[in-house]
């Protein structure tokens, strides 16, 4: 494996850049100069700002990412799921001298249409930290992914993260409310409803309802309706899967206590990774397949 290389993970909204002798992180950068907020600039004059220094003409360098999407730097195919992980490694895209874009992930079929990108380097590193069968990765669309030995063999995907931000700031829920303040007992009283009733939409109006009616403080809408978005999905999506299945999280703190909570609350047994420490280990584990 090379010894000096460059990771980036390049989304929608921000850019993040690390650069690497070995294990070590010598220096780590980010913009906001994301897929979506070039500002009328190319990729390559974000690509040379972004690692200015770090001389990328003699570095490999490894992106994951929106940046492989219809909408950035280069359209990366999707790799249709089941697939052994070590198809992402062979099927890197390149985009210029040194520089490769990891493929995405798609499963197709009759009950089941997903897309994911930037995820499938997270779950490289994860499957290597904290092996199991089952990941959850938490965020604005948050990835369930199934692994079989060395397969990924399915996934689905479940918009909690959004379905919270647009209730909250475009919908009756949220309307004229006061600044938010974090609750942990707003936030458990969500969750278990949600996991008593994951069919959530029966329950949405319920939310606005209740503060309406003083029965919920109006400054923790957020955290009762966070609590009950995640309850809901965590009940729903194990609803079919056996009790010993091994579960690992792949998230940041703050949102691996939350399912943590809700898993916790199930009887089920789960570990996490952060996923910040995951994608970077995913990038490690693919250095060596341009350094050939």
């Amino acid at each position: 494996m090379t010894s000096r290389y460059i990771a980036i993970d390049w989304g929608s909204t921000n850019l993040r850049a690390w650069l690497y002798l070995g294990e070590a992180c010598l220096e780590s950068r980010r913009s906001e100069a994301g897929v979506t907020r070039l500002g009328g600039r190319t990729f390559e004059a974000v690509f040379a700002e972004i690692t200015a220094g770090w001389k990328p003409e003699k570095t490999p360098v490894i992106m994951a990412g929106m940046v492989g999407s219809n909408a950035g730097w280069v359209t990366v195919p999707y790799l249709p799921c089941p697939t052994p992980l070590s198809a992402i490694g062979q099927q890197l895209t390149a985009v210029g001298q040194n520089i490769w874009i990891i493929p995405g992930l798609c499963v197709t079929q009759d009950d089941n249409h997903n897309v994911m990108r930037g995820e499938e380097t997270q779950l490289l590193g994860a499957r290597k930290l904290a092996p199991s069968s089952l990941y959850v990765m938490p965020g604005t669309h948050c990835k369930w992914v199934s692994v079989e030995g060395e397969y990924i063999r399915d996934f689905r995907t479940v918009m909690t993260g959004e379905l919270h931000y647009l209730l909250l700031e475009h919908s009756l829920i949220g309307a004229g409310l006061p600044a938010q303040v974090e609750s942990s007992l707003a936030f458990n009283a969500g969750l278990e409803r949600g996991l008593d009733s994951p069919d959530v939409l029966a329950r949405l109006f319920e939310v606005r309802a209740s503060h309406v009616l003083g029965k919920l403080d109006r400054e923790q809408v957020s955290e009762f309706l966070s609590g009950l978005l995640i309850g809901a999905e965590v009940a729903s999506m194990t609803r079919d899967n056996s009790a010993g299945q091994a579960i690992t999280l792949v998230a940041s703190h703050f949102l691996a206590e939350r399912y943590q909570q809700a898993f916790s609350l199930l009887g089920r047994e789960v570990q996490s990774v952060s996923g910040d420490i995951a994608f970077q280990a995913g990038i490690r584990s693919l250095v060596h397949a341009v350094a050939k």
